[in-house]
């Protein structure tokens, strides 16, 4: 039987500029914030969308929760390189699929212009059980969204109002997903980066009861992408191309 292809390296040739859809705080520090670090230390511009500001994620009241977690993330984006962080206001735990949401994630796809979106596993079953609602959502809205942005008969109050025309990405990227397509390579620098991103979630990680230590299964997680694409270290996308 002949061994199975290594995955292709994410095509890359003119890209400037990547945007980062997820729901929650932390939700791109699995992983995927290795990624970034190789990004922006090769002079792309990354902007990070949270939909929520995860406040129902820890036992405090939200009114506590939220500024500390937009806070966490933060740092978390600082240790990537990342300077353009944009929060929205939807409800943590409660994400609804509504053209309020899709609307609000083109708004941004217009305004940042990006060549790439990604975006985190939406299906129903990820990560060894069900996936949370709110990633569920937040996956499949991006994709939309994608869409919605790119055609000018679409929410057309966008351009009428708020002078954002049409924008087309290159392509919708799915991190964490079971089959991927492509890898992005990454070395020692951005792993490191990649562990530091998740240990600013400082709060956050001591709430979850018996989460490991970011240095104890970050690595291990690229080094399996690695392993997929032929190299020491790698993170592994599922690519939609638009």
């Amino acid at each position: 039987m002949d061994a199975p292809s290594a995955l292709p390296a994410l095509p890359e040739d003119g890209v400037r500029r990547v945007l980062c859809v997820v729901a929650h705080p932390d939700d791109m520090e699995y992983g995927a914030s290795a990624a970034v670090a190789a990004w922006t230390g090769a002079g792309i511009e990354v902007t990070y969308l949270l939909l929520t500001r995860g406040e129902a994620g820890m036992a405090e009241a939200p009114e506590v929760v939220a500024p500390l977690r937009e806070g966490e993330q933060r740092r978390a984006c600082s240790r990537v390189g990342v300077a353009d962080l944009r929060v929205l206001d939807h409800p943590d735990g409660m994400l609804e699929g509504s053209l309020a949401l899709r609307r609000d994630i083109a708004r941004v796809v217009r305004q940042v212009r990006p060549d790439l979106v990604l975006t985190a596993n939406f299906e129903v079953e990820a990560y060894g059980g069900l996936n949370q609602a709110d990633h569920r959502v937040a996956g499949l809205a991006a994709a939309d969204a994608c869409r919605d942005a790119a055609n000018p008969w679409v929410f057309r109050e966008l351009a009428e109002r708020e002078g954002l025309s049409a924008w087309t990405a290159r392509a919708l990227l799915v991190a964490g997903h079971p089959a991927p397509t492509h890898a992005k390579h990454v070395g020692r620098r951005e792993v490191d980066a990649a562990v530091a991103s998740l240990r600013a979630h400082e709060a956050y990680l001591a709430h979850v009861t018996g989460h490991p230590a970011p240095e104890q299964f970050i690595p291990e997680i690229l080094r399996e992408g690695g392993a997929a694409a032929g190299t020491d270290h790698a993170v592994v996308l599922r690519m939609h191309e638009l």
